[in-house]
């Protein structure tokens, strides 16, 4: 089973962590969907034949796409790739956009699943982070989505601001529970050369948290979230059972999946193809970047993301992927990690525990194959 990602890059403002691509050009929105159906057809032997499970819309900002273009976009795949089997069909928004009629006509699209991108419920948070919308529109937001009928909603937020954990992340965490969503991801804030937060810490105005308060904050939302029944089922993601992201969970499955918009990323299960992260450069046709994994590549990829899920890594599976040797020497790596407990190995499998997973890239680096 395959996924369809289909990436909008406009934004009508640039957050001041954003390292995505991103243009503010929204008078292309016309033409860019054009040149989407375009590839599309270029694109519609990529998937082999496999059906797709899978649909989402990323961005940028996809709800500021007007709904019939993205049922356009839906019911053109819907005629090159076998869909009739799609499970989970996502469209990324901002809270503000999400009127009670907007929310109606996505329903209609063929949209699902919402993911709300709330970020905080703290206004000051929000004003921080020049996010376009305040506390309360977040709140009628995801209200607004429920009334219309959307029963497979995710809230995405922030931790890790500088200022903002204790009571004002615990206040978030609380408010997002009392919503009844069915996921929430929680993401750490990093901080990035090319964004606002970025440049303002090059100048020194603005640091990161230290590693005490990073730890303490994931402990919160961790215990917090677990707490209320959430799986945590990968670093940043939980649900409540029944509702993890299956699209997300195709990229650290190894499946299949073409991205279709300037940015987008496609992986054929040997080699990824990346578009051009310009619009202009995208609508003049300029060529896919491609990159043929080696089995070193894609060892050090299934490490990666194995590791990075509740389920961890099968060693079975290793074994037959890669074979003994490579599974072997993982092991022997991991050994280290293990005693220290940061690595727990039950019913053939070998997992980092959830509560560990903010440090989880020494480990999984650890175990890289160099």
């Amino acid at each position: 089973m395959a996924g369809l990602y289909f990436h909008i890059p406009f934004c009508k403002r640039i957050c001041a962590y954003c390292d995505f691509y991103k243009s503010v050009g929204l008078g292309r929105m016309e033409e860019l969907a054009a040149a989407m159906h375009r590839e599309l057809e270029a694109q519609r032997e990529y998937l082999g034949g496999e059906a797709v499970r899978t649909r989402y819309f990323g961005g940028g900002t996809p709800s500021l796409c007007p709904p019939g273009t993205i049922a356009g976009l839906l019911d053109h795949a819907g005629e090159l790739f076998d869909c009739s089997a799609a499970e989970e069909t996502t469209l990324e928004a901002n809270p503000d956009d999400l009127t009670p009629e907007y929310l109606a006509a996505l329903r209609r699209a063929g949209i699902d699943r919402l993911s709300i991108g709330v970020q905080s419920f703290d206004d000051a948070c929000l004003k921080l982070m020049n996010r376009r919308h305040d506390a309360a529109q977040a709140l009628q937001a995801v209200r607004s989505a429920q009334a219309e009928g959307y029963g497979n909603i995710t809230v995405d937020l922030i931790f890790g601001v500088p200022g903002f954990g204790g009571d004002s992340l615990r206040r978030t965490l609380d408010t997002a529970l009392g919503l009844n969503v069915q996921h929430i991801s929680a993401y750490h804030l990093t901080i990035e050369p090319d964004t606002a937060f970025g440049r303002r810490a090059a100048r020194g105005e603005f640091a990161p948290v230290d590693e005490a308060v990073s730890e303490a904050e994931y402990a919160l939302v961790h215990e917090t979230l677990t707490g209320a029944g959430f799986e945590h089922y990968e670093v940043s993601n939980f649900a409540l059972p029944g509702f993890r992201a299956r699209h997300n969970a195709s990229y650290w499955h190894g499946a299949k999946y073409l991205g279709i918009g300037p940015a987008a990323h496609s992986f054929d299960g040997r080699e990824r193809h990346w578009n051009v992260s310009s619009v202009e450069d995208y609508l003049a046709g300029a060529a896919a970047e491609t990159e043929t994994l080696t089995d070193r590549d894609r060892f050090n990829e299934y490490v990666m993301t194995r590791l990075r899920t509740a389920e961890g890594i099968g060693l079975a599976e290793t074994e037959a992927l890669f074979g003994p040797e490579r599974t072997a020497r993982m092991q022997r790596g991991a050994a280290p990690w293990i005693r220290a407990g940061a690595l727990v190995v039950s019913g053939g499998r070998m997992a980092v525990p959830a509560a560990r997973m903010l440090v989880s890239d020494a480990v999984i680096e650890a175990l890289f194959e160099t």
